[in-house]
């Protein structure tokens, strides 16, 4: 379930949407799998059970950030739970621990650790609300707070190339992408990896790469060469290499896993 940014206007510029993932039922034990999407978050779950991660069986905090997904991974989730995933822009990471956005990628970082604002005084908050909205409440005011703490300001280049990324659904070159912000090649990668974390290739290959995934999975087609030539790969030989490379399976092999 989804949940759009509209009434926090200064939000706007950071927070891509909300998103909710639950269960009711207490004898279950699933795994979610997650794959690149070219967007970090801050997760705040509720469980009688610990998360954990995988690959390496990571038991996760309950307040949390992460940054970009790149290897495929999966939660483990025993009985009922609520899961809430403000899901950011990828520049935000940088902005909101003023830290090198790399050093986050597959990787989480407990908010607890965070000594600017006072994460104890949210987690007991939220831990005194069942409702969904005054959740959500809580974590926007949390992530405001971040905000009026941060150090860094958005590069607006990066701003514009990312959205310029996103808007083309990772079918753009990046000589387009820096003929478009009037930079060098050098300038753009520099501030690009700075700021995101990876390079702008690698951001636009994980869009496109998401952008095909989610094609699968909620759209109708006739062929998996559709989906490829769809989403702007060059053959699909390419196509099969980049989804396995971000999936771990082949379109095919993951085709067949969803009909299970």
């Amino acid at each position: 379930m989804k949940k759009q940014i509209s009434k926090n206007k200064s939000l706007l510029p950071f927070v891509k949407e909300i998103m909710f993932l639950e269960n009711h039922e207490e004898t279950t034990e699933k795994n979610y799998p997650f794959y690149a999407n070219g967007f970090p978050g801050i997760v705040y779950s509720k469980s009688s059970h610990p998360f954990y991660l995988n690959p390496g069986n990571k038991e996760l905090p309950e307040f949390y950030l992460y940054g970009q997904t790149i290897a495929p991974i999966s939660l483990n989730i025993k009985g009922a739970f609520q899961l809430i995933d403000i899901r950011l822009y990828p520049f935000a990471v940088k902005i909101l621990l003023g830290v090198d956005p790399k050093i986050l990628n597959d990787e989480c970082f407990d908010l607890k650790l965070m000594k600017n604002v006072d994460t104890d005084a949210t987690l007991t908050k939220l831990t005194q609300t069942s409702s969904k909205d005054k959740t959500i409440d809580l974590l926007v005011d949390y992530f405001e707070e971040l905000l009026k703490k941060a150090s860094n300001n958005p590069d607006y280049r990066i701003k514009l190339a990312t959205n310029l990324i996103l808007s083309s659904s990772g079918n753009i070159s990046v000589k387009e992408v820096r003929d478009r912000l009037c930079v060098s090649e050098r300038t753009l990668e520099r501030h690009f990896i700075r700021d995101m974390g990876v390079t702008t290739k690698q951001f636009a290959k994980i869009i496109q790469f998401s952008s095909s995934i989610k094609q699968i999975t909620e759209s109708d087609y006739s062929s998996l060469t559709e989906i490829g030539y769809d989403n702007g790969f060059a053959d699909q030989s390419h196509f099969i290499r980049t989804f396995k490379k971000f999936t771990g399976k082949t379109p095919k092999e993951f085709q067949k896993q969803l009909s299970f």
